[in-house]
């Protein structure tokens, strides 16, 4: 065979070619094009926040301003709002995040009658649709005052309480997913090596376990938090005259969402964006720290 078939033989076929031109450039184009389709409307409403409309109104750009920045609970009603909204949050990401991981581990390390059951009804939450989810909360909670054993005032009339209690109940089942996924294949040897130089099984979860799971933790809590601060059908429900966030800005709406609504929504994105920041960093230093013994023995 002469060396011009050869050459003519090694070279890629046209679907080859094709192949190798999709995973070079349609690929990465196609990655891109999608990351900005999700990125506009948040684009938008950190362009908006900049706006001085000349009404109520915020849906058309008239003119650069910092205005709404300089005062951005300026409207009657959104400071309380803001404040409600963070206080669910918090305590509901809180209160959630150490149950949710306490029952984790429960469903993972140990074998007890009725764990599928519990592994079951854990997924339930997730996929019920949050109409029906909140208004069978309301359901229990109106029906709570026929009950005797439950103090007056604790579930009815509704209030902050309630949608804290609402915000715990749904926010648990993303907590245990989020902590099981990273206790699956958990390096049990560790801990067995712990316990074997003499720690007992507090020392061990203190030293050993919580400092392995904690990315998983940490990530269960800003999902956690996201989703509360986040939350309307759930929190329509179950909130009364309280008054949350995402319930000022579907009030708002009607009479022309202010531009201070676009100053709190960027403001909540861009500290999620730097705790993820921060956190990816965080787990990166502990990474390197965490194998730095071994590279040493290495050399």
């Amino acid at each position: 065979m002469s060396a011009a078939a050869i050459s003519a033989s090694r070279r890629p076929s046209p679907l080859q070619r094709f192949g190798v031109a999709i995973e070079r450039f349609l690929l990465p184009l196609y990655t891109i094009g999608v990351t900005l389709y999700l990125i506009l409307p948040v684009a938008v409403m950190i362009l908006f926040s900049f706006n001085d409309p000349t009404g109520r109104s915020n849906l058309i750009f008239k003119k650069f301003s910092f205005d709404a920045w300089l005062d951005p609970l300026g409207r009657i009603g959104l400071g309380d709002a803001v404040r409600n909204s963070l206080i669910v949050a918090f305590g509901s990401t809180l209160v959630a995040t150490i149950l949710g991981t306490l029952i984790a581990l429960a469903l993972v390390r140990y074998s007890f009658r009725g764990r599928n059951t519990t592994n079951m009804l854990i997924f339930l939450p997730m996929s019920t649709p949050e109409i029906v989810l909140g208004s069978s909360l309301l359901t229990m909670f109106i029906a709570s005052t026929k009950l005797p054993f439950i103090p007056e005032g604790l579930l009815y009339p509704l209030s902050i309480r309630t949608i804290f209690i609402a915000h715990v109940m749904f926010n648990i089942s993303y907590v245990v997913v989020t902590v099981k996924a990273r206790l699956q294949g958990f390096p049990r040897h560790l801990e067995e090596a712990a316990m074997d130089l003499g720690a007992n099984e507090w020392v061990t979860f203190w030293r050993v376990t919580f400092p392995l799971i904690l990315p998983g933790v940490v990530a269960a809590a800003l999902l956690a938090f996201s989703l509360s601060i986040d939350d309307y059908v759930i929190t329509a429900f179950t909130a009364g005259n309280a008054q949350t966030f995402p319930l000022y800005i579907y009030g708002a709406q009607q009479r022309g969402i202010p531009v201070q609504v676009n100053v709190i929504g960027t403001i909540i994105f861009g500290s999620a964006v730097l705790l993820v920041i921060l956190t990816t960093l965080w787990q990166r230093r502990q990474a390197v720290r965490d194998f730095a013994p071994l590279r040493t023995i290495e050399k």
